[in-house]
C-alpha cells in the first residue's frame, strides 16, 4: 500500500487545499484526492511540483507500506 503524507506536510505549514492548489497550479481535486489518500494514480509532474513546493524528496511525500495480507 502506498501512503501519501501530503496532509501531514500541509498541516505542518497550516495550508488549506485551496492554498496549495493555487500556489502550485495543481487542480484542486488532485490535491484533495492526495490529501484524503484516495487517489488511484498520480502524474509525475504532480509529484515534481509537490516536491519542489515542499522542498522534499519523493520518499518524504510517499511511503510504501507492506500490506499485512500480502505476506
Amino acid at each position: 500500500m502506498i501512503k501519501c503524507h501530503l496532509s501531514r506536510l500541509m498541516g505542518e505549514r497550516k495550508l488549506k487545499i485551496a492554498d496549495l492548489a493555487r500556489d502550485t497550479g495543481l487542480n484542486r481535486n488532485t490535491v484533495s484526492l492526495l490529501y484524503k489518500e484516495t487517489a488511484t494514480r498520480v502524474e509525475l509532474d504532480t509529484i515534481e511540483k509537490l516536491c519542489v513546493y515542499f522542498d522534499c524528496r519523493v520518499e518524504d511525500l510517499f511511503e510504501y507500506e507492506r500490506d499485512q495480507s500480502s505476506k
